[in-house]
């Protein structure tokens, strides 16, 4: 057995899956799905992916299949007799195929591993699986390179051939493309700040230690700049201080301590210099644009009710490593705001979302309150329960 595959059985073996389970785990409702499906990135690329890959699977009986990053599949496209014999083993839109819970599989250890992988006939966890073969690769976000979720190729001895796995990669890539064209084709949503030049800013701080700062001209001149750690927190809290900003307050916001004036005027005239003299101003500190910020989207979809949409938008706290006061502020007021939100939302599918991410996977009010709300009999209750004995016996 290969080792990448050993290791995928070691890891559903250590989550309880059993090798007889006949049927994957469906983790969504018809209703949850459809609003899932909806609000997804990967939505606006589906047309374009089942049109170059999808028929060409059904054409040699086999299933295309996009799945997000939790590993439930959003879409699930074959011939009618080709999804009916999917049905047998739960490979329906829905369904989960993370491998802790249906065992080893090809979009389930594309998750893991976030790389190309094929699963082949006896190389599946699940006995009732083995039938099938399967290649899939990861999606990704072409800003930010956040996993969107796996495209999957399902079928019979026919898949597996290099040609299979290469074709899969290809649409992939294909389809990161296409988002990176939608991205720079859409309008940017602004939050005003001073709109005398022209000019708009979109800036990118979740999850990030170095924020993402997408300039558009306004004369179609777009420019992605990676920011430096001390860049990314000067503009982040002059883009949450409108009127803008002092030295003094600037200082006192940036600096755990007291910062000498001379290296805070040293940094904001190398800013100036990247971002251009039109851009930054100064008596007081302000940007000179159109800015919005994605921790202000998010803040926004708080506000208005959209729980589902700030979670998607919500890659991970503001600027994790930043030890500036009000950098830090910024992160914890909106990483409470989530929290509050998720657990006051009852749904179980999106406080999964945060429990299975890097910064919510020790949050222990989280999955209680994850197993309050799932019904004693869905797959997911073995596994809520185990997290919430490792962090027992961590917390003893």
């Amino acid at each position: 057995m290969r080792a990448e595959v050993a290791e995928s059985w070691q890891r559903s073996a250590a989550a309880g899956v059993s090798t007889d389970e006949v049927v994957a785990p469906i983790a969504l409702s018809e209703r949850d799905l459809r609003s899932l499906r909806q609000a997804h990135p990967l939505s606006r690329i589906f047309p374009l992916l089942d049109d170059v890959l999808g028929q060409a699977v059904r054409d040699c009986d086999a299933m295309m299949a996009i799945s997000d990053a939790t590993g439930t599949l959003l879409w699930v496209c074959g011939t009618p007799a080709t999804l009916r014999q999917a049905e047998k083993i739960g490979f329906v839109e829905g369904s989960n195929w993370d491998e802790r819970l249906a065992g080893t599989n090809a979009p389930g250890l594309a998750l893991a591993t976030n790389r190309s992988v094929t699963v082949t006939r006896s190389e599946h966890f699940r006995s009732s699986v083995q039938p099938w073969s399967c290649a899939a690769t990861p999606i990704h976000d072409p800003r930010t390179s956040e996993l969107l979720g796996v495209l999957d190729v399902t079928g019979g001895d026919q898949v597996v051939v290099p040609q299979t796995l290469a074709m899969v990669r290809a649409a992939a890539r294909m389809a990161e493309a296409e988002l990176a064209r939608d991205l720079l084709s859409r309008p940017a949503p602004a939050t005003p700040v001073s709109s005398a030049t022209g000019l708009r800013v979109l800036l990118e701080s979740l999850g990030r230690s170095e924020s993402l700062a997408t300039v558009d001209d306004g004369r179609g001149q777009v420019t992605t700049i990676r920011l430096s750690p001390r860049h990314s927190e000067i503009l982040l809290l002059l883009a949450s201080c409108g009127p803008g900003l002092s030295g003094d307050e600037l200082a006192v916001l940036l600096y755990e301590d007291d910062g000498a004036s001379s290296t805070l005027r040293a940094e904001l005239n190398r800013l100036r210099h990247l971002l251009g003299e039109q851009m930054l101003l100064s008596r007081p500190y302000r940007l000179a644009a159109s800015v919005t910020g994605d921790w202000l989207a998010a803040e926004a979809q708080l506000a208005a009710g959209d729980l589902r949409g700030a979670m998607q938008t919500y890659r991970g706290p503001v600027l994790p490593r930043s030890t500036a006061p009000g950098v830090v502020r910024l992160r914890e007021s909106l990483e409470a705001s989530m929290r509050h939100s998720l657990l006051r939302s009852r749904e179980a599918d999106l406080m999964s979302t945060w429990t299975r991410s890097s910064w919510g996977r020790d949050d222990y009010e989280m999955w209680v309150a994850q197993r309050a709300v799932l019904d004693p009999a869905s797959p997911m209750t073995a596994l809520v329960e185990g997290q919430i004995a490792r962090l027992d016996n961590d917390l003893r």
